[in-house]
């Protein structure tokens, strides 16, 4: 596949990195619980620009956010528990500056050695960092000759770190934003074909946009999710008391009507898990779509409707999924998920899992080495696919 979105944009090949100062801003947002990092995905996705960038000889100084604290300093959502993490990922020392361009980094910076890094604290610890600052941008682009951007999962924020400082010093994209790049602009430009587009989750308005975006591609499209349940209205189905945006019905049943007419092919559920409530515990059963019933909710998937998706994703060229089939987190409601991952991970197609709950789902479920590519950015990706360019990438397009 070949990638109309790395068009322009310099990457680390371009970079000659030896003794300069080198920015990078990875996406280090990850969840803590009791000072530690409980899923360092992300923190291992960020080694692989960090190390090439040491290797080189680079003095290294790295930002993310994490968390949403309020523009100023707060305990709870500290860098300091993911430098100890990104220390025993490099093997080498990380540097912990106790503020962002204060004092303490400002002198961190200066005294920063060749094959040295450095993390500064909490970049939405500064107010600056969401509202785009030209004062903390130029701060932040103060301690640097060059920059490189590695956070696909911010790139679509206009924010300082990520527009900002690319205005004003060299910028390039890192080994994981160029993969980014490269996999999801060669699905708009060249997929393998025949192309599925299997989506799940919880609002059907959330991805109207993409849906139709990917309705000028796809050949096929696979729903599951909360979401199945307004197609299914849309259809005339009668769903029980299954969750529905009532006021996007018409607007899907138009989508299906349409892509039907391109001869796309659209798999809807025939079967669903129906549970008595929205309980881990609650009495449920595998029924026809139409059987649901008005005291009970869908909350999977059936069967028959899993091993159909299975089939369209065995028998693709291409696949592209994003978001669960059912309440995964709950085992009595994850088979359909499972059997879309299960699927996923067996075919020869060439496969992406467009981040959030589904790149979640595909790591719980340990398939996550089997697919050709888990990104790191549920609403970026989404954004990418919507046709958007995104802030990140744009700044360094030149």
């Amino acid at each position: 596949m070949t990638s109309p979105l790395l068009e322009g944009v310099p990457t680390l090949d371009d970079l000659d990195a030896a003794g300069k100062r080198v920015f990078v801003r990875a996406d280090l947002n990850v969840p803590l619980r009791e000072g530690r990092v409980t899923d360092d995905l992300r923190v291992q996705s960020s080694v692989p620009t960090l190390r090439r960038l040491l290797d080189q000889g680079a003095r290294v100084v790295v930002a993310s956010h994490l968390g949403r604290p309020k523009g100023a300093p707060d305990p709870a959502y500290s860098m300091a528990p993911v430098a100890v993490r990104l220390a025993e990922l490099l093997g080498t020392e990380v540097i912990a500056a106790s503020d962002v361009v204060g004092d303490d980094a400002r002198s961190k910076v200066e005294a920063l050695n060749p094959g040295q890094v450095l993390l500064l604290e909490n970049l939405r610890f500064d107010a600056g960092e969401t509202a785009n600052d030209d004062a903390f941008a130029a701060a932040l682009a103060a301690f640097a000759d060059a920059y490189v951007d590695d956070a696909f999962g911010a790139a679509h924020r206009a924010h300082a770190s990520i527009s900002g400082i690319p205005a004003r010093i060299p910028g390039y994209a890192g080994l994981l934003l160029a993969r980014e790049l490269e996999v999801l602009g060669g699905l708009q430009a060249d997929p393998a074909r025949p192309y599925l587009a299997v989506l799940g989750g919880a609002k059907v308005s959330d991805k109207l946009t993409v849906l139709d975006n990917l309705l000028q591609r796809v050949d096929a499209i696979a729903v599951g999710g909360a979401m199945a349940y307004t197609f299914l209205a849309g259809q005339g189905v009668d769903i029980g008391g299954s969750r529905v945006e009532a006021d996007q019905v018409d607007t899907v049943r138009e989508l299906v009507a349409a892509a039907r007419d391109r001869n796309i092919e659209v798999h809807l559920p025939e079967d669903v898990v129906a549970a008595d409530g929205f309980a881990e515990d609650a009495a449920s059963e595998v029924v026809a779509v139409g059987d649901i019933g008005a005291g009970r909710m869908g909350l999977d998937v059936g069967p028959r409707t899993a091993e159909r998706y299975a089939e369209a994703i065995r028998a693709a060229g291409s696949v592209f999924w994003n978001g669960p089939m059912g309440v995964f987190e709950w085992e009595a409601f994850a088979a359909g998920t499972r059997t879309v991952a299960d699927a996923m991970a067996a075919t020869e197609g060439f496969t992406v899992v467009g981040g959030g709950d589904s790149a979640a789902a595909i790591r719980q479920f340990g398939l996550a080495e089997k697919v050709d590519h888990v990104s790191t950015g549920g609403g970026a990706s989404l954004e990418l696919l919507e046709g958007k360019d995104l802030p990140g990438v744009a700044a360094l397009r030149r």
